[in-house]
């Protein structure tokens, strides 16, 4: 999808128009007739939210109600959900092209529009024979927003899809070494320092949860580092986001029933989300010291594979029983943990992982469940830009009676408790290799992956978290201005 910025007069516009009818103030510059007027403001009464359509032969015209006084983040979502509906209208008339306008509507309204005809449009075509119908050109009215402006989000845009076909795409064409390589090549285009470790420096720095995850696969491992540095950043210490790279899971000898095995492909959701944002951070220039570390491999059965009841010692040398080689994110995540505040000293670690069915049984498909410790104020923050994005954020405690579920007899820690309070104790695991860092753990496993269409979202990877997390780094030096 391509965009440009014009004038436009929606009285003489020839093409397809959209209009955002925010409140009266637009009746003025609506391209309708009395008795259109009327039909309008009838369906504005009594349905809200809502998409009326006008024929302008050979073309058509989209007017989009909604309600511009009610709470931003509200509005801006149920603009992105009204722009799906559109998009769903173009394709289905054939279209390709569309131009957005209105009056009395404010830029940031628009924009949330026209990201949700983006983020509507995408569709995984990779493994498609047939061309499938996507918008080819959008128009917005130059006055609500500058061509930077605009190019700015459409770069955070492309990287979301990009994220999404990196989830989207299955083990056999993306394993540990190649996703490492693409991150490779997306750092030398946006200028991120990049650093991919392969097995045998993985076992130098005596990395054993990664490497004991990887021992039932036939493909290696990889370890990967990016950091992004701009001049004057507003951080004297890095932010260090840790994503969870298992490129396809199994469950390893505690094998999955089949029905929970589908699209496993999507357990690096954690790791493609983080890398995206690094990159979206360079690519927009954002004065925020970041980096990301991502612990790379597939879960297997195969060969000499990591067993219930092994010990393994990891990076910082926490000793941990496993009791369960499902619970294997949270292993890979340690390690990435312990080394990031061992090499960056980082003021704050956030992860992001597909880690529990638990946090999906709790909260559905709807949200981030999400846990901090010692993180009170970025916490705070993301929670607030989570509503004003609609990426939100539910809080789990983290009190310290629950470190009591993961004690072993034998060892540290378990890598996992009981079935009670599995998304927190996955959490809490995670938080002691974090040490006396502020940490915030963020678990996606509802968001990243959706089986069926949820509102502007086909079914497949989403990049839910991204927009989240690279608000956070727009607003980051609100951290240290004590806001």
């Amino acid at each position: 999808m391509q965009f440009k910025i014009e004038q436009i007069d929606p009285k003489v516009y020839k093409g397809n128009l959209i209009f955002l009818y925010g409140n009266e103030v637009a009746d003025r510059s609506l391209p309708l007739g009395k008795k259109e007027l009327d039909c309008l403001k009838r369906r504005r009464r009594t349905e809200g939210d809502s998409v009326v359509v006008f024929d302008r032969l050979p073309y058509r015209l989209y007017v989009v109600n909604f309600d511009s006084e009610c709470q931003a983040g509200v509005c801006h979502e149920r603009l992105r959900r009204s722009a799906d509906r559109v998009v769903s209208m173009l394709k289905s008339d054939g279209q390709h092209e569309a131009a957005v306008v209105g009056e009395g509507v404010i830029p940031e309204e628009v924009v949330a529009f026209v990201e949700g005809m983006f983020l509507s449009d995408y569709t995984f075509d990779r493994y498609k024979t047939k061309n499938m119908p996507h918008l080819s050109h959008v128009v917005v009215e130059e006055s609500f927003l500058n061509a930077e402006e605009l190019e700015r989000n459409v770069r955070l845009w492309r990287l979301i899809s990009q994220c999404r076909d990196w989830v989207n795409t299955p083990v056999a064409d993306l394993n540990a070494e190649h996703f490492a390589d693409e991150l490779q090549e997306q750092a030398r285009r946006w200028g991120v320092g990049c650093t991919v470790l392969d097995k045998k420096r993985i076992e130098a720095l005596r990395m054993n949860g990664l490497l004991a995850v990887n021992k039932g696969s036939v493909d290696e491992p990889r370890f990967v580092a990016l950091e992004y540095k701009p001049e004057n950043p507003v951080n004297e210490r890095p932010l260090a986001l840790v994503g969870k790279g298992v490129m396809y899971d199994t469950g390893g000898l505690n094998l999955k029933p089949e029905d929970y095995m589908q699209e496993m492909k999507s357990d690096m959701a954690g790791a493609a989300t983080m890398a995206a944002v690094v990159f979206a951070a360079a690519a927009n220039i954002l004065p925020v010291h970041v980096v990301a570390l991502l612990p790379l491999t597939d879960s297997r059965p195969g060969f000499n594979a990591y067993a219930a009841d092994d010990v393994i010692r990891m990076y910082d040398g926490t000793t941990v029983e496993v009791v369960n080689t499902d619970a294997e994110g949270r292993i890979i995540l340690a390690d990435a943990i312990a080394y990031a505040v061992d090499k960056y000293r980082p003021e704050l670690v956030i992860d992001a992982a597909t880690l529990t069915g638990a946090a999906v049984r709790a909260i559905g498909t709807y949200g981030i469940a999400a846990m901090h410790k010692d993180a009170d104020n970025p916490f705070n923050l993301l929670s607030i830009l989570g509503k004003q994005v609609y990426e939100r954020l539910v809080e789990f405690p983290f009190w310290e009676e629950y470190d009591e579920i993961l004690k072993s007899e034998v060892a540290d820690l378990k890598n996992c408790g009981t079935a009670q309070a599995g998304a927190i104790t996955a959490g809490k695991f995670l938080a002691h290799f974090a040490q006396m860092t502020p940490y915030i753990h963020l678990d996606i496993a509802g968001v990243a992956f959706f089986s069926k269409k949820q509102f502007y979202y086909n079914p497949g990877a989403s990049g839910y978290g991204i927009r989240l997390l690279y608000a956070f780094l727009q607003t980051y030096d609100m951290i240290h201005k004590n806001v």
